[in-house]
Formats: C-alpha cells, sequence, structure tokens
C-alpha cells in the first residue's frame, strides 16, 4: 500500500528529527558540564593543597597547631583526601608564590586554597565569610590600666594617665590611624614591619614584651589577641575589642580563597563551609578567638576581572 504522504508530512518528520537531535546534543553536554565541574570540583584531587604561612600562630604553623591546620584537617576528612601544604609567610608575595604559583615540574598548581583573607580580597575569588571578629587592646590586668574598658576611656584619658604609657603597635593596621587621630602616636613604639623577620608577628609581642612590662598597651587582630591571652599563665591579659568608628571599621570578616577560574571548586569549599560552620566555631573558640556574628554570608568575591 502507497504511503501516504498527507498522514505524515515530511516538515513534520523533520521537525520531530531536530527535536530528537537537540535533546540529545543537550543531554550530551549537560553530561559533559557536569563531568568537568565534578573534575574542577574535586574528583579528580589527590590531596587537599592547602596554600598557608609557617610562622603564624594563632592562624597556622609547620606543626599544625593553629585553627587553620584544624580546620583544614576537617575539610580533608570531609572530602576523604590528605592535607598537604605549601609553606610560605603570609606577607608580600604570598599569592604569587602559592595560590598562583605553577612552576612545578608539571605545571599544577603549588597549592589550592587560601584558608584566611579578608572578605573581598581582589587577588583571588573569595568564598563565603567563616570567621568575623575585630582589632583589640590589650594590657595586662593590675598594672594601672584597669579603667580601659573601651577604647573610648584611652581617647577620653588625663594628661597623667596618657603619661603612663607604653604602646607597642605592629606595622600599619586601623589601630595605628586610630592613635594617630587622638594624639596617642607619640606614647607608641613602633615594631617592624611586614618585611621584617617572618617569625617574629603580634602575638609574640604580647607574649614578650607586654608580659615583660616593656610596653603596657598593644593592638592587634583579635584572634592573635585571645589566643596569647589564653596561652599565657603568668599574667592575666585582657582583651578588650575595638568597636567602629565613623570612617574607621575595625571588624573584619574573613574568606577562603581560590584561583579565579576555579568556580566549581569555589561552590564546594563554600558548601564545607556552610555544611561545617559550627564545627568551625568550636575550633575558633577553643583558640579564645573572640567572634563576632557573621554577616551577608554569601560568597563575597569571584570576578574575574
Amino acid at each position: 500500500m502507497a504511503k501516504d504522504d498527507t498522514a505524515y508530512p515530511r516538515a513534520a518528520v523533520d521537525q520531530r528529527w531536530r527535536r530528537t537531535w537537540q535533546v540529545a546534543v543537550s543531554v550530551v553536554l549537560c553530561a559533559l558540564a557536569l563531568e568537568c565541574a565534578r573534575a574542577e570540583a574535586g574528583a579528580g584531587r589527590t590531596a587537599l593543597k592547602i596554600c598557608a604561612d609557617p610562622y603564624s600562630l594563632p592562624s597556622s604553623n609547620k606543626q599544625l597547631e593553629g585553627y587553620e591546620n584544624k580546620i583544614a584537617a576537617l575539610f580533608g576528612r570531609k572530602l576523604g583526601l590528605p592535607v598537604t601544604y605549601e609553606w610560605f609567610p603570609q606577607r608580600i608575595g604570598f599569592i604569587r608564590n602559592t595560590l598562583t604559583n605553577n612552576d612545578t615540574p608539571d605545571g599544577s598548581y603549588r597549592c589550592d586554597l587560601v584558608l584566611s583573607v579578608v572578605e573581598h580580597f581582589d587577588m583571588a575569588a573569595t568564598t563565603r565569610p567563616w570567621m568575623r571578629s575585630a582589632w583589640s587592646m590589650v594590657y595586662v590586668k593590675g598594672r594601672g590600666l584597669d579603667y580601659l574598658k573601651t577604647q573610648d576611656d584611652l581617647a577620653n584619658s588625663t594628661p597623667e594617665q596618657r603619661a603612663t604609657l607604653r604602646i607597642g603597635i605592629w606595622d600599619k593596621g586601623p589601630a595605628t590611624q586610630w592613635l594617630a587621630q587622638n594624639d596617642l602616636m607619640e606614647r607608641a613604639t613602633p615594631y617592624q614591619s611586614m618585611t621584617g623577620d617572618v617569625q617574629e608577628n603580634p602575638g609574640k609581642i604580647i607574649e614578650r614584651d607586654l608580659v615583660d612590662d616593656k610596653i603596657n598597651l598593644t593592638f592587634v587582630w583579635g584572634p592573635i589577641a585571645g589566643y596569647y591571652a589564653r596561652q599565657i599563665k603568668n599574667a592575666e591579659v585582657v582583651v578588650v575589642p575595638l568597636h567602629n568608628e565613623p570612617g574607621m571599621r575595625f571588624d573584619f570578616q574573613i574568606a577562603m580563597a581560590v584561583r579565579f577560574a576555579d568556580k566549581a571548586w569555589k561552590a564546594e569549599v563554600d558548601k564545607l563551609l556552610a555544611d561545617n560552620q559550627a564545627e568551625i566555631d568550636a575550633i575558633l573558640k577553643d583558640y579564645g578567638v573572640p567572634l563576632l556574628p557573621l554577616v551577608n554570608q554569601d560568597s563575597s568575591h569571584d570576578d574575574d576581572d
């Protein structure tokens, strides 16, 4: 029997096959995209490669004693991967020598994740924030500065009270600006800059010079202040977090950083952070970190321009 073309027009056949072909292509492309995303996000990883400072307690050190080391170990367990480190002082050149450094025999990057950068850090793509803390005043209780309950007490101190101050300041930072605005720089002793001894850090100023009364007041980042205040047993160290003032910010949120192109890996790290924030908070509290509530926990920076 002759085929009745009017019952099944050729245009309809062509359209049906075109739609089938489009669906097939879409399925293949989606599968390829999913496979690529999985590979980028870690399916092909043999280790969780961390970029870290070797001499920066309480965040990290080569002995794996810092809170970053504990968080890295947590992530390694969640991913089922061993944790490896690329060590470099977290100062000028850190990102260039770690996260974006592929000067290796096979061209692979030396590490894939920086655990602590300031939110909206502009040299890498940053994740959702996982810690918020503030710069703090630090002094030893019972040595004449117990009247300092907030920075306002210091700003409004009398000439007689100011005459007793021996303030240690570390490099540049908001506290240095605040001291200058409140006419206190003449009472300050500057410590080395970011180009000095890589094993020197603000915590050692507290541990050594503050406790030994070479200085009687210092200003440092909150996690450092809280950790060393807890570690020191031969003196009671007081930590007073600074509050923001008009035009001057003292609290900062900390995120993690990946390379701009590693979008799927960044998404996986964001999920790790979201799923494990309670455990991260517990780690930070164990280190005496003075925590503030997190805000705006969406991924903070993933532009590649």
